[in-house]
């Protein structure tokens, strides 16, 4: 599908941000999570934000005013950016493999800061040793030229300096802190990444539950054996 097609679309946890949009003030995202029935008993509109700011009409976290304001701020740049400091390499590529397509779709969002990708890799040479690695994502964006894996359909692999890398034919382990991310080594739970922004653990462990507003997705392209997409919303303090 060709990209012009998908240049809106954004991973999960971004597009669900795009709820806050509608609202212009912290006021009106409150009165959109009061019920009838708060109204009815409590015959106060203060009353019903107060229990709304609570925490007791959403499914998930209710925001503070202060991270309202700052989430909706960045989405609205993602979605309406007022500048272009930085070129989207991806933008008006025609791609076939499902792997470029959603690192593509991850581009700005991972540019601009609202997302702060891990691309676990794991695949063969041609003379079938193993490598893989955790890549940083946003580090590498800004750190190297993407022309030819969007346009040329490259294939991306894992360096020694990335957040995690593994060969098996040189016995090479080596983890890295980058831009974004602090490697950390646990006893029971292994290699773990602490994001430096916001200090949230990321968990790479497939058994294990990714961790704080992050979001792991598995991708299947015939090119790669394994890639796995670890999409962290970063929320970051003022």
């Amino acid at each position: 599908m060709a990209m012009a097609e998908k240049k809106n679309e954004y991973p999960p946890s971004v597009e669900a941000d795009r709820r806050l949009l509608p609202f212009d003030t912290w006021e009106e995202y409150l009165d959109s999570l009061i019920e009838i029935a708060d109204l009815r008993n409590l015959r106060s509109i203060t009353s019903a934000r107060t229990i709304a700011a609570l925490g007791y009409r959403a499914n998930g976290d209710t925001l503070t005013e202060k991270e309202f304001y700052q989430r909706r701020a960045v989405i609205h740049e993602v979605v309406y950016p007022t500048t272009r400091a930085y070129v989207l390499v991806s933008e008006g590529t025609d791609m076939e493999d499902p792997f470029n397509r959603e690192l593509a779709i991850r581009e700005r969002a991972n540019r601009v800061g609202i997302l702060q990708s891990i691309i676990f890799i794991r695949h063969f040479t041609k003379g079938g040793f193993e490598i893989s690695g955790y890549i940083d994502y946003a580090h590498r964006l800004i750190s190297e030229n993407w022309t030819a894996f969007f346009r040329s359909n490259k294939m991306l692999w894992p360096r020694d300096t990335d957040l995690g890398y593994y060969h098996w034919r040189h016995g090479t382990v080596r983890s890295n802190m980058s831009r974004n991310y602090k490697p950390v080594m646990d006893p029971e739970k292994g290699l773990l990444f602490q994001n430096r922004h916001d200090h949230k653990i990321i968990y790479p462990d497939p058994q294990q539950d990714p961790g704080q507003n992050t979001m792991k997705q598995r991708i299947y392209s015939p090119k790669y054996t394994q890639i796995e997409i670890y999409d962290h919303v970063v929320r970051r303090k003022t």
